[in-house]
């Protein structure tokens, strides 16, 4: 239901927009929250970032300003918008969302996208 484009690979310091679509049985602008997570090789899940229904937005603690996490309601669309990206943010990025931004925000969400691989060559 979730299906996010978007990735590649890309020098330190540049950027990428990634973009994710929810299906439409799925996606609600009043009762869906959603985000985006990532897991380098390795390492554990790690969100980076949310948006809930009422707009609130939280960011993981190494995003400093680098992303803008939004969505489109009319295309059903998230988006995350990364700049200065570094050898430290290439990972397999995932579209999530669920319900309960709780939940959400968690790390356990009921949906999930496939994924789409940043990869930062520095």
């Amino acid at each position: 239901p979730l299906v996010e484009s978007g990735g590649g690979s890309v020098q330190a310091g540049g950027s990428l927009t990634l973009s994710c679509v929810a299906a439409d049985y799925l996606y609600s602008a009043v009762t869906l929250s959603m985000g985006w997570f990532r897991q380098g090789p390795g390492e554990e899940r790690e969100k980076v970032a949310t948006i809930d229904t009422s707009g609130r937005i939280d960011y993981g603690e190494f995003v400093k300003g680098r992303f803008t996490i939004s969505k489109d309601n009319a295309k059903k669309t998230l988006y995350l918008q990364m700049n200065s990206l570094n050898a430290e943010d290439s990972a397999m990025y995932y579209c999530a969302a669920d319900f309960s931004k709780t939940r959400l925000k968690a790390g356990t969400p009921n949906y999930w996208g496939q994924g789409t691989q940043v990869t930062v060559s520095s």
